[in-house]
């Protein structure tokens, strides 16, 4: 998968209940499950889990149980989610037991209720990519067909007074900030035996995300050679739109501008390129690192932006980029 440049792997994860992945005829257990992820990230890569409630077996309190677990326990505890209820289409085992009164879906009233408890859960390092599956709705036979299924979710939660925190729902998209208002924020914490740094720059006071960067430290395990004793970038984002190298009418960079708040000036826009939130996430990667004593860092990174991290002192290893820091 590194050879082919992939960096991020979803698994039909589903549910993590051995008794309710056996009667869905997944063809795993947890165990497994648990396995594919720490190798995943021990290689840098993202994992996204691909859930299902409303399994056969299930019950929005067994499914509400299972959404804690993934970041209570350790050994899962993904980067990101997609949700997809379960629904009933012609020509499935699921079809038969349906016909026969042996499956009965949550109604829209309990699958919302259980989607706002899910979101309102969510660490603030995970980013929730979907909320439901793309069916068309004449092709469910029973289940949810809510189009906007996320938005509805999302204006549920409002009148509750109630917040999701995942990534998706904090990115600044067209927020404006300000640069008094950006903080940097580190949060730790153990996954798959390993340990995780989300190191983000935040406008901490509207909760709203400018740019973030995960750093891994695996455990022992480590099965790829140019990996050896290496701490791991496997992500890094800036959002907002791309902008001009300078700002116009002036001499200076946003960078220096960010930097130094020349002029007392702030960013007053959605244009977080070039602000040089990467390369200061880097540097906060390289401290980390470097405090904990170990002298390697690689970045799991796409062909495109090889030449970025290459100005950076990182030199190309087989499908990596790494750099040796002097301790």
């Amino acid at each position: 998968m590194r050879q082919f440049g992939c960096t991020r792997v979803e698994i039909g994860v589903q549910a993590i209940d051995n008794s309710i992945l056996q009667q869905n005829r997944r063809g795993h257990k947890v165990d497994a499950i648990i396995k594919a992820t720490e190798l995943l990230k021990d290689a840098g890569l993202k994992v996204c889990y691909h859930m299902m409630p409303n399994l056969p077996g299930s019950t929005p309190a067994k499914d509400f149980k299972m959404f804690q677990k993934l970041f209570i326990d350790a050994r899962f505890r993904p980067d990101m989610l997609k949700i997809y209820p379960c629904v009933v289409v012609k020509g499935s085992g699921l079809y038969r037991q349906w016909q026969k009164g042996k499956y009965k879906p949550y109604t829209d009233k309990q699958l919302l209720n259980l989607l706002i408890k899910i979101k309102s859960i969510i660490p603030p390092y995970v980013r929730i990519m979907r909320v439901i599956r793309d069916i068309p709705a004449v092709s469910i036979e029973a289940g949810s067909k809510i189009s906007n299924l996320r938005e509805t979710v999302q204006k549920e939660m409002a009148r509750l007074g109630l917040r999701c925190r995942c990534i998706r729902c904090r990115e600044i998209k067209d927020w404006k900030f300000k640069i008094s208002n950006c903080k940097l924020v580190k949060r730790e914490y153990e996954a798959s035996n390993g340990k995780e740094y989300f190191i983000s720059y935040e406008d901490t006071k509207n909760d709203k995300l400018i740019a973030f960067l995960r750093l891994r430290v695996p455990g022992t395990r480590q099965i790829l050679p140019e990996l050896k004793g290496a701490a791991i970038i496997r992500e890094i984002h800036t959002y907002g739109r791309l902008v001009p190298l300078k700002i116009p009418n002036t001499k200076y960079s946003p960078a220096q501008v960010f930097s130094k708040n020349l002029g007392g000036q702030e960013i007053q826009d959605t244009k977080c390129q070039h602000l040089g939130f990467g390369k200061k996430l880097i540097k906060q990667a390289e401290k980390i690192v470097k405090n904990l004593g170990i002298k390697k860092l690689a970045v799991i990174s796409g062909v495109g932006v090889r030449d970025y991290y290459y100005r950076l002192g990182y030199r190309q290893e087989k499908t990596y980029m790494t750099k040796y820091l002097l301790l």
